[in-house]
């Protein structure tokens, strides 16, 4: 299971003084507040709302929809990888200090489907790994 962000917290990732990773958010940030943070701090938030996602079809169908994946995504996790490790359809005008992607009602989803949770999570690992040293970074909180 992925670690919880390290204090100080969210200030701390945007600023780069806490690495990307793939970290759980406390409890006592609200995804709201984060987002705006990040918008604040010039990185792009991205939020993945898994409520009711209970099975691997529907956190693809999920990803494709609140992430807003190009038209070729292929509803599979070799295609969610390939999405997160070309971020090109993702940029939006002007800079970005970094993507973040907050993946909301995290923990009903792993309970929902532990294995897909499982492979979803290495996947995320995988992207962040793969933008890090890299301008903009990745970085996942699952909320």
């Amino acid at each position: 299971m992925t670690g919880l962000l390290p204090p100080p917290g969210v200030p701390a990732l945007l600023s780069g003084a806490t690495p990307p990773g793939v970290y759980r958010l406390p409890p006592t940030d609200a995804p709201d507040d984060v987002a705006a943070l990040a918008t604040g701090a010039d990185w792009h938030p991205a939020r993945l709302r898994l409520a009711h996602v209970h099975d691997k079809a529907a956190f693809l169908d999920r990803c494709a929809a609140d992430l807003d994946f190009p038209s070729w995504f292929g509803h599979n996790w070799d295609a969610l990888a390939d999405c997160l490790t070309d971020l090109s359809w993702w940029r939006e005008a002007g800079k970005t200090r970094g993507h973040l992607l907050l993946a909301e009602d995290w923990e009903t989803f792993r309970k929902s489907a532990p294995a897909d949770a499982r492979t979803a999570e290495a996947i995320l690992t995988d992207a962040v790994g793969f933008w890090a040293g890299h301008d903009p970074v990745l970085a996942v909180l699952l909320a």
